[in-house]
C-alpha cells in the first residue's frame, strides 16, 4: 500500500472524539483568523478579479463566496475565491516549519464542501485537524529542500485540502490516496513569486487542485499505482531531492501539527518576521527609545542570514515582506499593528529613515544554539550615545510553542471584519458561532452571516 493511502487510512478513521481539545480549539482559532483575513482581502484587486471571473463563469449552485451577496457557485470556484480572499491580505495563518498557509486552504475547502453536503460542526473541525496533519506531515517530509529548490509552500497546503475534502465527501483511504497522487502531479508554485500578487494566486490554485483531485478520485479516477508520492521521480524526490517516508508515517496520533506548529498572525505581514517585530517592539519599549537618537539596529536569527526584503517599500506586497520596514515601524511607533499595512505607514518618511539603519548579523556572538524555532530573532538597538537595548524572541505570540491566546485572535477579528463592511453586531454573531462551532448541525447559519 502506498504511503499516501496509509496516511489517509489513519487520518480518515480518526474520529472527532479521538482528537485532543487543544487541536479542536486551534481549528476554531483558524476559522476566526481566516474569516478576519478574508475580510481584509475582500477589496484587494487580485481577490476581486478572481471573484468577478468566478461570477462570470457561473455554474451549479453549491457553495458561497464570503462577503459577497451573489448566488452560490460550484464548490470548486467558491472555495478557490475564498482562499484567495484570505491570502490576499497576508493576514492568515502559517505553519512554523514551512511558512505554509495550511489553515486558509482547509477552511476554504471544508466550509465549501460542508455547505454542499450539510456536514455538521464536529465533522468540519475533525476534517480541519486531520487535514492540517496531512499538509503538515507532507510539508515536513520536504523540509528543508523545498525552499532551497525554488518551490513555493503552496505545494504543501493542497494536501490539507485533499484530506479535509475527502473526509467530508466520504472518500475511502484508497480513493484519498488517489486524490493525493492527483494533487501531487497537478500542483506547482515558484518561491520567488511570494513577493507579488502570485502569492494569493497560489492559494487559489492549491484549493482548486485539492478539490479537483478529490472530486475525480470520488468518481473512480486513479493515479497512484506506483506510489506517486514516494516513487523515484515522484513528488518527494522531485520537490525535496530525497524520499523521507518516516516523516509521513512515524508517530501518527502522538501529537497533532495543528497544536505544535500552527501560528496565527496577530499583526500583518510575513510570518518569518513575527519574532523579529516582537523583539524590536520589546527593545524599543523597554529602552524608551527615541528614534532620532538611534545609530543602527542589528537583527540576528538562525534563518536571517542576509538582508531580507525591500527598504522603503512602495506598496502592500513589498511592505509585508520587508524586514527593514517591520523593524523600523516597531522602533519608531513602539508598536506594530494592522495600521502598518496601510500607505500612511509604509510611506511614512520617519519610518523610512530608520529602515536605512537596519542590518543583519549573519554570524552573531554565541551563534544560534539557544533558539528552538528556526525563525526566532534577536534585535539590538544601538544608540548614538553608546547605549544598547536588546530583546530575544524564540517563538512569537500567536504560535503553538508560545500558546495561542483567544484575546489576540478576537482583537484581530474585530479589527479586520469592518474591512468587508461587517458591522459590529454581525461580527460578534460570527465570532460567537465560531466559539460554539462544535454544536452546529450544519454551517448554513454561519454562511448567511458571512455573506454580504
Amino acid at each position: 500500500m502506498s504511503i499516501g493511502k496509509q496516511l489517509a487510512g489513519f487520518l480518515l478513521q480518526t474520529r472527532y472524539e479521538d482528537l485532543p481539545a487543544e487541536a479542536l480549539n486551534n481549528a476554531r482559532v483558524i476559522l476566526a483568523s481566516t474569516f478576519a483575513s478574508a475580510a481584509a482581502g475582500a477589496s484587494i484587486l487580485s481577490a476581486r478579479i478572481a471573484r468577478d471571473l468566478a461570477r462570470e463563469k457561473g455554474g451549479k449552485p453549491e457553495a458561497s463566496i464570503w462577503f459577497d451577496g451573489g448566488d452560490r457557485l460550484p464548490v470548486t470556484e467558491a472555495a478557490r475565491v475564498n482562499a484567495m480572499l484570505s491570502d490576499a491580505a497576508a493576514s492568515d495563518d502559517s505553519d512554523l516549519r514551512n511558512i505554509a498557509h495550511i489553515g486558509t486552504i482547509i477552511t476554504a475547502v471544508s466550509l465549501a464542501v460542508a455547505e454542499k453536503t450539510g456536514a455538521n460542526g464536529k465533522d468540519v473541525l475533525a476534517a480541519m485537524v486531520t487535514g492540517y496533519e496531512a499538509g503538515g506531515r507532507i510539508g515536513d517530509a520536504l523540509t528543508p529542500g523545498l525552499g532551497a529548490r525554488g518551490f513555493h509552500a503552496c505545494i504543501i497546503t493542497t494536501f490539507g485540502g485533499v484530506l479535509a475534502g475527502a473526509r467530508l465527501l466520504g472518500l475511502t483511504p484508497d480513493q484519498t490516496g488517489e486524490a493525493f497522487a492527483l494533487a501531487a502531479t497537478s500542483m506547482g508554485g515558484l518561491g520567488t513569486s511570494t513577493n507579488s500578487l502570485a502569492r494569493e494566486y497560489h492559494a487559489g490554485a492549491s484549493t482548486l487542485s485539492a478539490l479537483n483531485a478529490v472530486l475525480h478520485a470520488q468518481r473512480g479516477y486513479t493515479a497512484d499505482q506506483d506510489g506517486l508520492l514516494e516513487a523515484p521521480r515522484g513528488f518527494l524526490q522531485t520537490f525535496a531531492g530525497e524520499i523521507r517516508q518516516d516523516a509521513l508515517l512515524s508517530g501518527l496520533g502522538e501529537s497533532w501539527d495543528i497544536t505544535t506548529d500552527l501560528t496565527i498572525k496577530i499583526w500583518p505581514g510575513a510570518t518569518p518576521f513575527a519574532a523579529v517585530v516582537e523583539a524590536a517592539m520589546n527593545a524599543a519599549r523597554e529602552g524608551n527609545v527615541d528614534s532620532e537618537a538611534v545609530e543602527r539596529i542589528v537583527v540576528a536569527g538562525p534563518r536571517l542570514r542576509t538582508q531580507i526584503g525591500h527598504k522603503h517599500p512602495k506598496d502592500l506586497v513589498e511592505a509585508i515582506h520587508s524586514l527593514p520596514y517591520f523593524i523600523a515601524s516597531a522602533v519608531v511607533d513602539k508598536d506594530f499593528s494592522w495600521q502598518h499595512a496601510t500607505p500612511q505607514k509604509y510611506l511614512d518618511p520617519g519610518i523610512g529613515r530608520i529602515q536605512d539603519l537596519v542590518e543583519v548579523d549573519p554570524d552573531p556572538p554565541g551563534g544560534f544554539g539557544h533558539y528552538t524555532w528556526g525563525w526566532g530573532a534577536t534585535v539590538t538597538i544601538k544608540m548614538k550615545d553608546g547605549a544598547e537595548h536588546s530583546s530575544v524572541v524564540n517563538a512569537p505570540r500567536g504560535s503553538g510553542p508560545r500558546g495561542i491566546d483567544w484575546a489576540d485572535v478576537e482583537h484581530k477579528f474585530r479589527t479586520l471584519m469592518p474591512e468587508a463592511g461587517v458591522e459590529s453586531a454581525r461580527a460578534e454573531e460570527i465570532l460567537g458561532t465560531v466559539h460554539r462551532f462544535d454544536e452546529l448541525s450544519n454551517v448554513d447559519g454561519l454562511i448567511r452571516l458571512l455573506k454580504a
